[in-house]
């Protein structure tokens, strides 16, 4: 059973209001405000940053509005608000989850429990493929596996502008929110967005195929903060993190063109593990792994 997910389709995405607990702070100016969220927040990678953008969220002012007027009296809603969403970062909840939208590739995404948040280390899969399509002109059918957010879809149709892509996912939940951010930023139509299992109803082949798959251990998956938070069914990849990603490579043959580019994202404890599954399921493709700015493997390459 396919679904494709329409334009037209309406979904709700606005929160419940939730109920604000009792003001805390006694500051009524926005410079007082962030020094003293920066010192609660001291125990986030970036206490500073992180107080201005939640106070800009709720001001709905980006940071340099923030920075520029911190003489700017804060209402009793404003604080009782701001004091909740620290409240509730200090718990655990990421930053991109209160804001509600994050940054990925220059582009701003509407982000929510639904989905997860785009990370720098997808940049490097963005970055090849944009590379390999700028240097095959004639190069224009790409599938985006496990959609998400739409993160790595928007960022190729936004640079490639003949570019169309198939993205697909098993959430509709995810669907929804790739099919917001397609809206936003004028891409409906040449992003295809359909509920299914991998590509299995998808007509191909395609020129590019990209993926970020669940590819964490299950074993992994109970020591790591992201669970509480990040949707599970996207992060776990099975015992050995590499059971969608065997399933799709089981099948590339159908689904890449000939002389097309399969780029999949994987942990980086499957540099030497995700290529000899590649080698053994393609014999016959180049294949090779692709490394991040630490110098992880990070990147599985496939030309076929």
């Amino acid at each position: 059973m396919v679904t494709w997910i329409s334009s037209s389709m309406n979904f709700p995405f606005a929160p419940k209001p939730t109920a604000c607990p009792p003001v805390e702070s006694l500051t009524t100016d926005a410079g007082e405000w962030l020094k003293i969220a920066r010192q609660r927040l001291t125990g986030v990678e970036q206490p500073g940053l992180e107080a201005q953008l939640i106070l800009g969220s709720v001001l709905q002012l980006n940071r340099a509005a923030v920075l520029a007027h911190p003489e700017r009296i804060l209402s009793p809603n404003q604080l009782a608000q701001l004091d909740l969403l620290i409240h509730r970062h200090l718990a655990g909840e990421p930053l991109p989850y209160l804001l509600g939208h994050w940054e990925f590739y220059g582009l701003d995404f509407m982000v929510n429990s639904a989905v997860l948040i785009p990370r720098p280390e997808t940049e490097l899969l963005v970055e090849e493929a944009l590379v390999w399509l700028q240097q095959h002109p004639d190069r224009r059918r790409a599938a985006d596996v496990g959609v998400g957010s739409g993160a790595i879809s928007a960022a190729l149709a936004t640079h490639v502008p003949d570019l169309w892509v198939c993205a697909t996912d098993r959430s509709r939940l995810a669907l929804r929110v790739a099919q917001e951010n397609m809206r936003r930023l004028g891409l409906t139509g040449r992003v295809e967005l359909a509920e299914m299992d991998l590509l299995s109803a998808c007509h191909g082949p395609f020129d590019l195929v990209v993926a970020n798959l669940p590819y964490i251990p299950s074993k992994k998956l109970t020591d790591l903060q992201v669970t509480r938070y990040e949707p599970v069914e996207a992060l776990d990849g099975g015992i050995d993190g590499l059971r969608l990603i065997e399933r799709l490579l089981a099948d590339a043959s159908r689904w890449l063109a000939q002389g097309g580019l399969m780029l999949l994202e994987v942990e980086a404890g499957h540099g030497e593990s995700a290529p000899a599954l590649a080698n053994r399921l393609l014999p016959s493709t180049a294949v090779d792994m692709l490394t991040d700015l630490a110098g992880l493997p990070r990147v599985l390459r496939i030309v076929k």
